[in-house]
């Protein structure tokens, strides 16, 4: 087991080998989710079930030529970095800034140089942060430089508008109990259109596109998250809720039961758009429930049926058995999407409440933020 006194932290992280890199969903199907593993020999990382991994992406090379080639730049210029030392403008746009987003103050530069009245407008007045959210919302800053190609930067000015790269976080795939090891992760590859061009998700093809396995280094920490441990007593049952990529940790916590031999009973909701598409981890999952280590086991396929059912579909359904579960002490746990499966869980819940529980309304929202103040409903989202 590794040794939690690591020298390796976000400051100084550590270059973390790639070993596996492989994809969780059928060909051709129109979007890529990948299991990665990371060999963490030697960098005496230590993480708990329930953690994340932040990893530290590579900008890519192509969009870094791109803005290069725009702003007639070669990339061999010395600029000074955000911490006072020297590199050259091409290793700092692939390294060290952020080169997709743009924000209030690239928009207020393009807007100065351009002498264009709208966006500085919209940069200055704050009766127009709507229009100036939705405008950044859909641009990167190589649209703003296609769409103004008057506007020109050398690298000593470029260099300060652009803001740090940081690291992504993503929930961990394992237990380090089973892989003492490595380290396991599973990640949605994002990539979309938007105003005719293609977009990257910066983190996500930095692994699956363009990072090697057993070549190249990926510099890496573990983020400790508390609020999302296992129960101490390992008797207390728990009830997982992970559509999509929201499976990771519950793959984690599955692999800690069992090894630890933890009998409380087990119970996971799981949600994607088709079997035979996206079913993460599929096999593992239903091995985990041939073996007893997953007592109940939940799908909600969106497109396998003319309606659309989803993971809080699922949860009303076996409502009667979910208030079972939650009178004799289960942890309810949610990981995925903030923006909408979160919310529909949490709604499911406190109707589950209502009709299993027999309260108001007031008393089901009551019950349910109960669950969250004594730690017994926890949250990773994002």
């Amino acid at each position: 087991m590794s040794n939690p006194a690591s020298l390796f932290n976000r400051k100084n992280p550590f270059p973390g080998k790639l070993t596996v890199n492989r994809s969780l969903c059928a060909d051709g199907v129109g979007k890529d989710t990948r299991h990665y593993e990371i060999d963490l020999q030697g960098s005496g990382l230590a993480y708990e079930v329930g953690d994340s991994l932040g990893i530290f992406p590579q900008n890519d090379p192509a969009l870094v030529d791109e803005i290069l080639q725009r702003l007639q730049l070669s990339g061999d210029e010395a600029v000074t970095t955000a911490d006072g030392g020297t590199a050259s403008l091409r290793h700092t746009l692939t390294h060290l800034c952020q080169i997709t987003a743009t924000d209030k103050k690239m928009v207020e530069a393009i807007g100065a140089r351009a002498n264009d009245p709208e966006l500085k407008a919209m940069a200055a007045e704050p009766e127009r942060k709507e229009a100036l959210n939705a405008f950044i919302e859909e641009r990167e800053f190589i649209d703003l430089l296609l769409d103004y190609p008057d506007v020109g930067f050398s690298a000593v000015e470029l260099v300060p508008l652009l803001r740090k790269l940081q690291p992504r976080l993503y929930s961990i795939a394992s237990s380090q109990k089973a892989h003492p090891d490595s380290v396991h992760l599973c990640v949605a590859t994002v990539l979309y259109e938007q105003r005719d061009r293609q977009r990257k998700g910066v983190c996500s093809t930095f692994l699956a596109q363009r990072s090697e396995v057993g070549a190249t280094p990926l510099p890496l920490f573990v983020h400790t998250a508390k609020h999302f441990r296992l129960p101490e007593d390992p008797s207390t049952p728990i009830i997982m809720v992970g559509p999509g990529t929201g499976i990771a940790p519950f793959r984690a916590f599955l692999q800690e039961r069992k090894i630890t031999g933890a009998r409380g009973q087990n119970w996971l909701f799981f949600g994607s758009q088709g079997r035979q598409v996206d079913f993460l981890y599929g096999p593992e999952l239903e091995q985990f429930q041939h073996e007893g280590t997953l007592h109940r086991f939940d799908t909600a396929f969106s497109r396998e049926q003319k309606e659309k059912i989803y993971v809080q579909h699922r949860l009303l359904e076996q409502g009667a058995e979910v208030w079972k579960w939650l009178e004799l002490g289960a942890y309810f746990y949610v990981c995925g999407d903030a923006k909408r499966m979160a919310k529909d869980v949490d709604d499911a819940l406190v109707k589950i409440a209502e009709v299993h529980g027999g309260k108001s309304h007031e008393d089901a929202a009551a019950f349910v933020q109960n669950l969250r103040a004594t730690k017994r409903y926890r949250r990773d989202v994002y």
